[in-house]
């Protein structure tokens, strides 16, 4: 690799730079699933009656997850745009738009009045509004990645891309908290009349945090050195499609099974336990809470282990895992326990959290540092459309078919094994060339510290 004169070497950034990065990401991609997973539990418990009003209820839920769908059919979009963006103008700038998109459409949401006032043009609105928030989610994610493990040091990239993993679980974890707070404080009135959206409201202040985070935080040196060397790509995407079709390919396969295993114990595992199993809502959202507490611990821990093990090797036996858990949980479940409920979400997302951990770091180093970003949320958001998006529609349906939980669990099994065969056709990582990359970085002024 040859660097241009004016490129001046710069020592790699210090422990507090590392620990702004990965807070930052941690924190801003958080909040963006905050909003995502808000809409993805209200969507479950009540947008089928106040946006898609049915005498049949099954029909409500099948057209309120239609709507969540919009959101992972949204990203792609998002993810070539922002992508895009990331590679040819800097992580910092993109990941700042997609913030304030996705807070601004959730916002909306709040504001939106039920099809009862103004009929059609209500599940019109939340449509749009949900597709905005999938734009900037598709976004989010890749430049979230890059932030933390591109100021880190390459060879803990397990470790520090997981940041940006953590901000499902995180905001998953507060979206639901919030919502059971709101239903337990309120009457099952109050809550279908207004109390929901406090929960989609409060998004506005949340994401003017994420942004003053974020605007404290300077470039990573990886882009940089990139900026330096006048490497940066003029048409990102069409280079991933033509160079690297084989890490393309094995990136989106590999997010299948978690993203179909994350929608069954998150999301559709709500609508299961109260309509399948007559629990209240509380409790199912209290299973999932417990779940995703603990994948905030898991996840990071997973990640660094990966630094230390082969990282596919981790991920694939988690993925067998994935293959055959489902069809432990729905034999205990069936019975109608709390705790053996809880006990199988818990186990279901500690799986997840074992192949999510790792995924990050796996995906980025599968592409070339000046593609980083155009490949990474290419491949996270075209695997949503054949794995998260229709997951829970699948779900539905599926139950609603055969009245039966075994072809919920084979599908799952099919998703894992895709995932396995992503695995397979990747990569492992090549961190000499970011090490060189961080070694030719032009110096720069110390961000501002985060008080």
């Amino acid at each position: 690799m040859q660097h241009t004169q004016q490129a001046t070497k710069a020592p790699p950034p210090g422990r507090s730079g590392i620990r702004r990065a990965f807070f930052a990401s941690l924190t801003g991609t958080a909040l963006e699933w905050y909003d995502f997973a808000v809409y993805s539990a209200a969507a479950a418990l009540v947008f089928g009656d106040l946006f898609f009003p049915s005498e049949d209820p099954l029909t409500g839920t099948l057209l309120a997850f239609s709507t969540y769908a919009v959101g992972y059919l949204s990203r792609p979009l998002g993810g070539f745009v922002f992508g895009r963006l990331g590679d040819v103008i800097g992580r910092k700038k993109v990941l700042i738009a997609t913030l304030i998109l996705i807070g601004v459409a959730t916002f909306l949401i709040g504001l939106l009045p039920a099809y009862d006032t103004v009929g059609v043009a209500a599940p019109i609105a939340l449509v749009v509004l949900r597709f905005a928030q999938g734009v900037g989610v598709g976004g989010e994610w890749g430049g979230a990645v890059l932030l933390s493990s591109e100021f880190g040091d390459p060879r803990r990239r397990g470790f520090y891309a997981s940041a940006a993993q953590v901000g499902p679980p995180a905001g998953n974890l507060l979206a639901n908290g919030v919502l059971a707070a709101l239903g337990a404080l309120l009457t099952e009135n109050q809550f279908l009349s207004w109390g929901w959206r406090v929960a989609f409201l409060l998004s506005g202040v949340l994401v003017g945090f994420g942004l003053w985070i974020r605007a404290k935080l300077e470039e990573t040196p990886v882009f940089k050195a990139m900026e330096a060397e006048q490497t940066r790509p003029e048409a990102p995407i069409r280079e991933v499609f033509t160079t690297q079709p084989r890490a393309l390919c094995a990136a989106i396969l590999c997010r299948v099974g978690p993203d179909v295993l994350y929608a069954m114990f998150t999301v559709f595992v709500l609508t299961y336990a109260t309509g399948e199993l007559g629990m209240a809502r509380g409790s199912a959202l209290a299973a999932v809470l417990i779940g995703s507490s603990l994948q905030i611990f898991l996840i990071p821990l997973a990640g660094a282990l990966s630094d230390r093990v082969n990282r596919r090797l981790l991920y694939g036996c988690a993925a067998v895992a994935a293959g055959v858990w489902p069809f432990v949980f729905f034999l205990m479940a069936d019975g109608g326990s709390w705790p053996l409920l809880a006990f199988g979400v818990v186990v279901g997302l500690a799986i997840h959290s074992v192949m999510y951990g790792p995924q990050a770091a796996f995906i980025a180093e599968q592409f070339s540092p000046r593609l980083r970003y155009t490949g990474s949320s290419l491949a996270y958001t075209l695997a949503g459309l054949i794995g998260g998006a229709v997951a829970p529609l699948l779900f539905t349906a599926l139950l609603s078919s055969y009245d039966s939980w075994v072809p919920l669990a084979l599908y799952i099994a099919v998703a894992a094994a895709v995932t396995i065969a992503g695995l397979s056709l990747g990569r492992n990582a090549d961190d000499a060339t970011d090490e060189e990359l961080a070694r030719v970085a032009p110096a720069a002024e110390p961000a501002a510290e985060v008080s």
